[in-house]
């Protein structure tokens, strides 16, 4: 049990938290009966999401096994039999799409949307440069439209413009990480690799860092918000979105990190209390002002 439930990478699932951003900006955290259904959807990404890592993992036996930390994982050393895995994985998937169901149907539809995609990924299309990490920025989209579907609120599409833009401005510096840590073995490990270099990754990047900044600034000051929240001081979170921005650049290229941004997040304090003070300066400009 103990192999299994570190297969299913507890630790990742803080991807799920953007579970919560419809309901962070749909100004429903002060309503009792939205929070519960916001972290019924969120418990749900959680067994669908392991469950989609054991399948990745099974997938992935041959590439893992060359990877000098991948290697170490249950499936990948034979602590956990592929067989057990998949049938956890169903289990898991099963139990998760009920219970999407139970708290709204539309949700059941946005989950199964999520496990089929990431299945695709699994199975195929990570294998198709650049396609393969616009399929993992979608898993982060489809994550705030559960939330607003489990909701019922309406989404802006600056939410969605912002969160698809972030996203991969993280799976980016992966892949980046992956190549420079991995140097002349990296396509042994993930062939998709010998696609990339570490110049285009910096240019896309750069792209999608820029985009980030500019695509956010016009969200906090556009009159579709300003009209919804009755304020336009969300502007000056920017700061706090530049920073963050900044010194996951500066972690990604200096030091050398990037491979788990999940780790990064809780490790690094800088960021973490830069995220801490993001989220209080909007709850206190849209809640509390």
């Amino acid at each position: 049990m103990g192999d299994l439930l570190k297969s299913l990478r507890p630790g990742q699932w803080t991807k799920n938290l953007f579970v919560f951003a419809a309901l962070l900006f749909g100004r429903e955290a002060l309503i009792g009966s939205s929070v519960l259904r916001a972290a019924g959807a969120f418990a749900v990404f959680c067994l669908l999401s392991g469950a989609m890592y054991l399948v990745n993992d099974v997938c992935d036996l041959a590439a893992d096994r060359l990877h000098p930390k991948k290697r170490l994982r249950p499936i990948a050393s034979g602590r956990l039999s592929t067989r057990r895995a998949l049938a956890a994985a169903v289990i898991l998937a099963a139990a998760a799409l009920a219970g999407a169901f139970v708290l709204r149907p539309r949700l059941a539809v946005v989950a199964a949307f999520y496990a089929a995609l990431m299945l695709a990924y699994s199975l195929r299309l990570k294998n198709v440069v650049i396609l393969d990490v616009f399929l993992i920025a979608s898993g982060f989209i489809l994550r705030v439209v559960a939330g607003g579907v489990v909701l019922g609120v309406p989404l802006s599409s600056w939410l969605i413009i912002c969160t698809s833009l972030l996203a991969l401005f993280i799976g980016f510096g992966k892949r980046r990480h992956e190549i420079v840590f991995l140097e002349a073995d990296a396509s042994l490990h993930r062939s998709i690799l010998r696609e990339y270099s570490p110049l285009l990754l910096d240019q896309m990047i750069s792209v999608v860092t820029a985009s980030t900044v500019i695509a956010y600034s016009l969200y906090t000051v556009s009159e579709e918000t300003v009209r919804k929240f009755g304020t336009s001081n969300l502007i000056f979170t920017m700061p706090f979105v530049l920073y963050g921005l900044f010194r996951y650049l500066y972690l990604v290229h200096q030091r050398g990190q990037g491979g788990n941004p999940e780790e990064m997040i809780f490790r690094d304090k800088p960021l973490a209390a830069t995220i801490i003070l993001w989220i209080a300066s909007v709850v206190f400009i849209l809640y509390v002002r």
